[in-house]
């Protein structure tokens, strides 16, 4: 055949085997170069280009790869056939992507927020390392359904010391997320559940509960008011004892042992618990989880590692009573553990030697000295905002005697550099509230601002410090 004629422009910046390529790649499609054509040798072309042989040869195998050319040893390259082509250049567009805006705020009241600092990195680092070796290879392999035996076996032990709960580590299922648990707890009941939830409530539970028709339960400051569950036809309630969530309540003796009974009164009758925030409390001794209270296997006992640890551990897990397990393993036989083994192993291996205790031990007197902080602040300047649920958890809730409404200050608060979270989030049914409620999270903000962090929230409010402190 004739020599390629190509124009190469050797100041343009794409690189010449790349212009080469597109060249003989555009000739071949519009058929100026024939099917069978044997094309230069690599030699002959680079001579007759003034390009070195290199060149020719990686835009030969770009073309070769495609199913362009073909290549037969010892005689050359040669054009292929192609009526339909294995290639097809597109014209590179642009597809815009909304993103979800990731504001930086100067003071950040998120409840789910965690205190970054105090992370034990050092000793963590050292766990993940140990478990990244050729010794752990096996892990490389799927694991148990459930999770990995020896992390299910510290949770047994972590929550009969902590929590007094006596279970088998064959009953603790491991998963990615609260959101993951409960869809398959649901479907351990298959369509025979009525479900309750508490109202204000955690979130993402009704968006969960696919079929929108969960009943709304009200909250009051002992937590669930049961004799409101006892009205319903509701079988299933998710509840959170320890700490309700958002409101802080903790759910008192009596009404614990009025749900149980509640519980108890009929076979399709479960509790779910989901111990949220349990490991913090301020004020008293700590609360004996529902579960370690059944005597009738009526409670399905959830928590994380989300405030102990980290949010993005990723690690839940439940306790299912034991005439729940087999219907598990029959419906879920064919579940993979959503947690990888490794994450799971090194948990584990931080549990078992203490650390995760001590950890925890720490962080509940960074989080007391946070929360007296945040309360005396509150409580020294600014008499007139009530403060509740300031028992336990990482969050207090805090009502501002405001002309304003809550978006409004919600508004003010961003425009500040301050994220702040309504309790309104929270409702699954319209609550009135006297005046505006939020969420104050202390959890990620250092302890040397959490003092600065609320007057200036205060101040974009234009609530007045006490005016006898004002003085001073």
């Amino acid at each position: 055949m004739d020599m390629l004629i190509f124009q190469l422009e050797k100041e343009n910046a794409k690189p010449l085997y790349e212009q080469l390529y597109s060249g003989i790649k555009n000739a071949i499609i519009q058929k100026q170069i024939e099917v069978g054509t044997k094309l230069p040798s690599k030699r002959k072309l680079a001579e007759f280009l003034n390009i070195s042989q290199t060149t020719i040869e990686i835009a030969y195998s770009q073309l070769l790869a495609e199913g362009y050319i073909t290549s037969i040893p010892r005689v050359g390259y040669f054009v292929e056939e192609i009526d339909e082509l294995p290639y097809v250049e597109k014209k590179q567009t642009t597809i815009e992507i909304p993103q979800k805006e990731q504001k930086q705020y100067r003071y950040d009241f998120h409840p789910g927020k965690v205190d970054e600092e105090s992370f034990p990195f050092v000793v963590w680092r050292k766990y993940v390392k140990d478990i990244f070796d050729i010794t752990s290879k096996e892990l490389l392999q799927m694991g148990e359904p459930q999770g990995e035996v020896e992390l299910r076996k510290e949770i047994a032990n972590y929550l009969f010391q902590s929590r007094g709960i006596h279970c088998k580590p064959e009953q603790i299922v491991i998963s990615s997320g609260t959101e993951l648990l409960l869809p398959m707890i649901l479907r351990l009941f298959e369509d025979d559940f009525i479900l309750a939830l508490e109202n204000p409530g955690y979130s993402a539970i009704p968006r969960i509960h696919l079929n929108n028709n969960a009943i709304p339960i009200s909250v009051d400051e002992e937590g669930l008011v049961v004799d409101e569950l006892e009205q319903t036809n509701a079988n299933i309630v998710y509840i959170t004892p320890s700490h309700q969530f958002p409101t802080g309540a903790v759910l008192s003796a009596t009404r614990r042992t009025q749900l149980l009974k509640w519980a108890s009164k009929a076979p399709n009758r479960y509790i779910i618990e989901d111990d949220y925030d349990s490991e913090f409390r301020y004020i008293g001794k700590p609360i004996p989880a529902l579960h370690g209270l059944d005597q009738n296997d009526k409670v399905i006992y959830m928590s994380t590692f989300t405030k102990s640890l980290m949010p993005s551990l990723r690690v839940a897990y439940m306790v299912l009573p034991h005439h729940l397990l087999m219907k598990y393993k029959e419906i879920f036989s064919y579940y993979s553990a959503t947690v990888p083994r490794f994450v799971q192993h090194i948990l584990a291996n931080f549990m078992k030697d203490g650390h995760f205790s001590k950890h925890l031990n720490r962080m509940r007197k960074i989080y007391r000295k946070k929360h007296d902080k945040l309360k005396h602040t509150l409580t020294t300047f600014y008499p007139d905002i009530k403060i509740t649920g300031d028992q336990a958890g990482m969050h207090v809730l805090i009502s501002i005697p405001s002309g304003k409404n809550v978006d409004q200050l919600k508004q003010i608060a961003n425009h500040h550099g301050i994220n702040i979270t309504p309790v309104t989030n929270y409702l699954l049914k319209p609550i009135e509230y006297e005046h505006p409620t939020f969420l104050l999270g202390f959890g990620g903000i250092p302890l040397n601002q959490i003092e600065e962090s609320i007057h200036q929230l205060m101040e974009c409010w234009n609530v007045q410090k006490n005016k006898k402190l004002a003085k001073l």
